[in-house]
């Protein structure tokens, strides 16, 4: 006969499954920024694993304060509604400055020609881009950018909630069993953060197999793009 613990923890990792694919936002903007920041394989999975870590376990806490004072699953998931939509506004206007941000260094770095002529009357024209001259030590450039926006994407997956485990944390809460709370957290949140890495890596590699070079200097107005229509899409349809 399968125990209540056996089908307990079979749920958590399916829900937790379902909840990370059904969600763009746990995995296409880890793959959009990988592909316009050029991170290596190493950096995307270290950065998805902490901004799935702090998404995971701001749930996990709110629903253990919620075991100590005694809150009602009820209240305790409104309090997770109102977080998704906080954190879905933060994700969109993140993805819209990124992706302004992002057009305006595509259009400071647009190729354009020189033309020069020599004492012999020898003709010639050279491409180049004023990106690196016209940044002034206090603008956001490249670099400044590449550690920000990391940070930033964490500070929102931390607001972001797990709506999903609050119930199945609190039903072997309701029975004291804390071992139980322990394995279901500890399940849920191993299942949600392979399947954010492996959906990341997925995309990331599918990315960076497309060459368009031409729009190449467009890549973080791009990613901002699909990091705002996620934000959206959470908002919309509730995801």
């Amino acid at each position: 006969m399968i125990s209540s613990n056996t089908v307990l923890l079979s749920t958590a990792a399916g829900v937790a499954l379902l909840h990370t694919l059904v969600g763009p936002d746990h995995y296409l903007p880890f793959a959009g920024m990988a592909r316009a920041f050029s991170w290596s394989r190493r950096r995307t999975v270290l950065i998805t694993l902490l901004c799935g870590l702090g998404h995971v376990l701001s749930s996990a806490l709110l629903g253990l304060v919620g075991i100590a004072l005694g809150i009602g699953i009820a209240a305790l998931q409104a309090i997770e509604s109102a977080r998704g939509q906080f954190a879905a506004w933060a994700l969109t206007a993140f993805g819209l400055i990124y992706c302004a941000w992002g057009i305006r260094r595509a259009l400071r770095n647009r190729p354009h020609a020189h033309s020069h002529v020599h004492f012999d009357g020898t003709l010639h024209e050279h491409t180049h881009v004023h990106e690196h001259e016209h940044l002034h030590v206090h603008a956001q450039g490249p670099d400044q950018a590449a550690r920000v926006t990391p940070w930033m994407l964490f500070a929102i997956f931390l607001l972001g909630p797990c709506e999903p485990m609050i119930p199945l944390v609190m039903y072997p809460a309701a029975r004291h069993d804390w071992r139980g709370v322990a394995l279901v957290t500890g399940v849920f949140g191993a299942v949600t953060l392979l399947t954010m890495t492996a959906a990341v890596l997925f995309c990331a590699a599918g990315l960076r197999q497309i060459r368009v070079t031409h729009l190449e200097r467009y890549s973080h107005a791009m990613a901002g793009s699909v990091i705002a229509i996620c934000g959206f899409a959470i908002l919309l349809l509730d995801v």
